[in-house]
C-alpha cells in the first residue's frame, strides 16, 4: 500500500499549472480518486496554510458556487 508519494507542481509555458501524482500512489487500491482518463476535481487551501486539499468535484457543488 502506498499512501504517500512525491509529486510535483509544474507551470507550463502557456501559464497553466499541472500537478503530477506518482503512478504508484494514484493506482494504489486505497487511493480515493478513481479514473481511467480524467475527472473534475476541487482544489482548496486555507489562507496561511501550506496544505492543499484535492477532492472529487461533485455536480451539486458547481451549482452552489
Amino acid at each position: 500500500m502506498v499512501s504517500v508519494g512525491r509529486g510535483r507542481l509544474f507551470k507550463r509555458k502557456d501559464q497553466k499549472y499541472l500537478i503530477y501524482l506518482p503512478k504508484d500512489l494514484a493506482e494504489d487500491s486505497m487511493f480515493p480518486l478513481k479514473t481511467d482518463s480524467s475527472m473534475p476535481i476541487k482544489i482548496s487551501f486555507k489562507i496561511g496554510s501550506d496544505k492543499v486539499t484535492i477532492e472529487k468535484w461533485e455536480e451539486k457543488e458547481e451549482e452552489q458556487e
